[in-house]
């Protein structure tokens, strides 16, 4: 039963292991090519001038009973610069609430004004933001289209710096800009957020596009080439993550990314936390979803090994939730029934593992810091936060990722925003808070056994878990006690 368990235990932290020395590699590209990615783009903005013809270009805006939010962005896209004539700008507007008038008066007066602007309806919302999307594409005059979700804020010079890259690159399938934030400094888990999604772009999203990886685009501040979305196959909408799934059937098609980290699109992060579980949530359970159904054809693709497998990291991901969930289930019978001490070089094997996978994102996340806001070193203390938050996913995202694995399908469901109304953004109530605080107490259980018994390596590990999942479920069920 000892080595059994001790088996167990040792295959979780090894894949865990797997997901922290990606992160570590991605580091390293960053590293070595970021100034070469800063003088690229550079170059490319220098040689803006020469373009003879701007594209026409189709701003998608698609929107679903977003009452809080549609106004600003529709005035947002209208407001980019762009040639006269060359840009039309399309309201995807599936909703069936109040959105829907405000968004025909917004588009009137822009209408008088002579925007060229279009409110496109579905009878149904078959395909939600992917077959709107969809339909948006048959009427799209323009070869390149921008796309952006409801709760971002595009600056004014957008297409003016995105799109010559499309018009200078010509394998260049899609570009990312990077996501800033309206309301990072909100509360810490809006600050927390803040920290992992630009360690995301300023790290991973970056050291993808420098190495040629698959490079994901990641839904919204971006703009895509016809021809590569129409050479991909289209919009589909069989997964969650759409925009992960039309990005790895381009670069099987043969296109690339380019990411622009210094074009900041500020949006609003999910205020409370079963926002931020709902949406982290479908990020999980479409993430692997497309993993299924695209990793045979990566693997069958004429690329090299190294672009595979890190192509399987990147689509599985998210199962590091699983395995943390699985390394926090296996603490306490391990401390319970496996009655010998593992051999000395397996202990030091467990704690060189242990340290490695909590080295890889914290520097990470300290070099996505430094990179943005290296004179705030209040931002710092946001570090241990996001880190507290990836524990306490484990409950969550696991069950995601069992759910995708055995291919139990769910409903697109929209993260609430709160924009500028001032009135907060509601999520449906879960059973999810009680399960965590369980799981929590468990894991305080684990942490006890520890420290009764001493000299394991369990013990820091598993204090993440206490402390995250305490925090999700507590702060949610306080959000419920206030919503009544």
């Amino acid at each position: 039963m000892s080595a059994l368990l001790y088996a167990a235990y040792f295959i979780t932290t090894a894949a865990l292991l797997c997901y922290s020395v990606q992160g570590l590699v991605l580091l390293l590209i960053h590293a070595a090519s970021r100034s070469r990615l800063r003088e690229e783009n550079e170059d490319i903005a220098a040689r803006a001038g020469s373009i003879a013809e701007w594209p026409m270009v189709t701003t998608q805006l698609p929107l679903f009973n977003e009452p809080n939010v549609a106004e600003r962005i529709l005035r947002a896209a209208t407001a980019m610069e762009y040639p006269a004539g060359r840009h039309e700008i399309q309201v995807l507007d599936d909703s069936d609430d109040e959105t829907c008038a405000l968004v025909d008066r917004i588009a009137a007066e822009l209408l008088r004004k002579g925007v060229n602007i279009h409110v496109i309806r579905r009878a149904d919302r078959v395909g939600f933001k992917a077959g709107a999307l969809r339909e948006g594409m048959r009427a799209a005059t323009g070869s390149v289209c921008a796309i952006f979700d409801a709760d971002f804020v595009p600056p004014s010079d957008f297409l003016l710096r995105a799109v010559p890259v499309l018009a200078l690159k010509p394998r260049v399938g899609f570009v990312q800009a990077r996501w800033a934030h309206l309301n990072e400094l909100d509360s810490l888990l809006t600050a927390a957020q803040a920290t992992g999604i630009d360690t995301h772009f300023i790290v991973e999203q970056s050291a993808r596009a420098a190495a040629g990886a698959f490079m994901n685009f990641n839904g919204t501040c971006g703009i895509w080439r016809r021809e590569a979305i129409e050479a991909a196959g289209g919009w589909e909408d069989d997964t969650l993550t759409e925009d992960l799934d039309l990005s790895y059937r381009a670069h099987l098609a043969g296109w690339t990314a380019h990411f622009l980290p210094d074009l900041a699109v500020p949006g609003e992060l999910p205020a409370s936390m079963a926002a931020y579980r709902r949406q982290q949530f479908r990020w999980a359970k479409g993430s692997l979803q497309t993993a299924k159904k695209l990793l045979p054809r990566v693997w069958a693709a004429p690329i090299s090994r190294l672009r595979k497998v890190g192509a399987t990291l990147h689509l599985t991901h998210f199962c590091v939730h699983l395995l943390l969930l699985l390394h926090c289930l296996l603490s306490v019978p391990i401390l319970l029934w496996a009655h010998e001490r593992p051999p000395e070089f397996l202990f030091s094997l467990f704690n060189v593992f242990g340290g490695m996978m909590l080295l890889a994102p914290a520097t990470m996340y300290v070099t996505g810091w430094w990179s943005l806001h290296r004179e705030d070193r209040g931002r710092l203390a946001t570090i241990p936060a996001i880190m507290l938050l990836g524990g306490g996913l484990c409950l969550s995202n696991g069950r995601a990722v069992i759910e995708a694995l055995a291919g139990k399908g769910s409903a697109f469901h929209r993260t609430p925003k709160t924009g500028s109304s001032g009135e907060p953004a509601r999520a449906p109530r879960s059973q999810m808070p009680a399960w965590e605080l369980a799981l929590a107490l468990y894991a305080a259980f684990a942490t006890f056994l520890f420290l009764t018994r001493g000299g394991w390596f369990l013990g820091p590990f598993l204090l993440v878990y206490v402390v995250g999942l305490s925090w999700m479920g507590i702060q949610e069920w306080m959000e419920q006690r206030t919503d009544g």
